[in-house]
């Protein structure tokens, strides 16, 4: 007799939901048994066998092997993880905040492997595997990476002359910025993501709030600002880093003047990247999409693989790696606030 298909459940149906849940259907070992919404006559495009939608976490979660949660924020996705976890289920989550801000939480989770997080960063582009795997066998000496597609596009539209408002509200007619974008432009998304790659590679324990005081977004550049950069051969770009003064551990998110032969300009537009140094393997450019429906459902449905095979998610470090001695800047120039 055929095992029966593990039960999955999906919390939150939108643009990335639907596509997560339109992807898990063409694993026939899984079953998107129940899809939790705040609006259940929202019209979705959910496959041809959609799941069956509630409002209530409870007949969400019900019977649930793995949970899947999409809904973002730090309260509610929380507790209902939380939820899931007591109940036995496998954790997948693509909520870097709530990983970032809720660590007492999260982090026995994740040290018990208990939790798939790819998407968390990056969406489809395998940094935190990489991190937590192959990469792990070199000392890390610095990381450096552009984790914010939306102070991407911004950047590049004042880089053409357009003032920031006018960027801002293209970018929100295209759905790429939401109505209210400082978690994008005041850097926070982007510390969100540096505070879970730090802690994979370099300082298991790393709070928010101290990531947090070394974050500065890009309200403070102007077309007039990036003219003059370019006039010496360099692009802004809103940078994530991790480096070492040789005393100790130093992190940032902050606009940097990169020259134009930068491994991080040249990926090319709307593309999120990580460069990563290590004493043994060298420097290592990852780069590829860091957002959208597909792609972040291409790391969600790999880690609800991996945990229906009962394999392990990425495990923290044990222990807090010692500052190398002080590493090079990759040609990096931290942009004064004016």
């Amino acid at each position: 007799m055929d095992a029966r298909p593990s039960r999955v459940a999906v919390l939150g149906a939108g643009t990335v939901g639907a596509a997560v849940i339109r992807s898990l259907q063409r694993h026939p070992q899984l079953q998107v048994a129940a899809a939790l919404v705040r609006n259940l006559r929202a019209p979705r495009d959910l496959g041809d066998r959609p799941p069956r939608l509630t409002a209530d976490p409870d007949e969400a979660l019900e019977g649930a092997d793995v949970v899947v949660e999409l809904l973002g924020g730090t309260e509610l996705s929380t507790e209902l993880m939380r939820r899931a976890a007591e109940g036995g289920a496998r954790l997948v989550s693509a909520n870097k905040a709530a990983l970032a801000e809720r660590w007492e939480v999260w982090g026995p989770w994740v040290a018990a492997g208990r939790v798939g997080f790819e998407a968390s960063v990056m969406a489809g582009t395998p940094v935190v595997s990489a991190l937590a795997g192959p990469l792990r066998g070199s000392r890390p000496l610095a990381l450096h990476a552009l984790l914010n597609g939306t102070c991407g596009f911004l950047i590049e539209r004042m880089e053409a002359g357009e003032d920031f408002a006018s960027a801002l509200a293209e970018a929100q007619r295209r759905g790429y910025a939401e109505a209210d974008p400082a978690l994008d432009v005041d850097g926070l998304d982007a510390g969100h993501k540096l505070t879970v790659l730090a802690r994979l590679c370099a300082l298991p324990e790393l709070g928010w709030e101290r990531v947090r005081r070394e974050v500065r977004g890009i309200r403070t550049l102007t077309p007039e600002r990036l003219a003059a950069l370019a006039r010496r051969g360099r692009r802004a770009r809103l940078v994530a880093s991790l480096w070492s003064d040789g005393a100790s551990w130093r992190f940032a998110v902050r606009p940097a003047a990169l020259p134009e032969h930068h491994p991080l300009i040249c990926v090319g537009p709307g593309r999120n990247a990580l460069v990563f140094r290590g004493d043994l393997v060298g420097e290592v450019l990852i780069a590829g999409p860091g957002a959208g429906g597909e792609a972040t459902a291409s790391a969600v449905v790999a880690d609800v693989l991996e945990a229906v095979a009962g394999r392990p998610g990425p495990a923290p470090l044990e222990r807090e790696l010692p500052p190398p001695p002080p590493s090079a800047a990759l040609e990096i120039e931290e942009l004064p606030e004016s």
